[in-house]
């Protein structure tokens, strides 16, 4: 089993999941900001994607964590290495909350976990699975050095493929 990393950006630890961060992450998770992801979800979906984050580090060797800023120690979003039977490829997602948004966070937390994926895990691939009307998004996939692959499966046919590394 990897054990979960702490990771340190400039502003962020990029820390392990806590029960704590539940009521942050539902909000945003029941919430109409969660439509370019496929909610917004029931508390039911949320708690299950919430503890399935969690849970792939033991299955999978990486999955979530939070974005902690580390001057005020509050919880901004979070950055993840998605994996297992819902995802055809390794996916490395962003979110962040309302109040964190436009600060540049998800690029910092991104670029992060992507040196981890590709130094310490020694991934050579990473695709992120955009919603084409997520603009932000997109632009923050680009920003990253993504590239779009037009041939990579999905599991959402109208989402946008981007490729990390490749």
């Amino acid at each position: 089993m990897t054990a979960i990393p702490t990771l340190d950006t400039e502003r962020m630890s990029l820390r392990p999941m806590s029960a704590d961060d539940w009521g942050p992450y539902s909000a945003l998770m029941l919430s109409e900001r969660a439509r370019y992801m496929g909610g917004p979800f029931s508390v039911r979906a949320a708690w299950g994607m919430f503890c399935a984050d969690h849970a792939q580090w033991a299955l999978f060797g990486a999955g979530a964590l939070m974005l902690e800023e580390r001057e005020t120690g509050v919880c901004l979003g979070q950055v993840g290495i998605n994996s297992g039977p819902l995802f055809p490829e390794q996916e490395i997602g962003w979110l962040v909350f309302p109040e964190a948004e436009g600060r540049g966070y998800a690029f910092e937390a991104a670029s992060a976990l992507l040196d981890w994926a590709k130094n310490v895990r020694r991934l050579n691939t990473l695709v992120s699975y955009v919603d084409p009307q997520n603009e932000r998004s997109c632009r923050l996939a680009e920003r990253l050095g993504a590239t779009l692959d037009g041939t990579a499966p999905r599991p959402d046919p109208t989402d946008l493929v981007y490729r990390h590394f490749a």
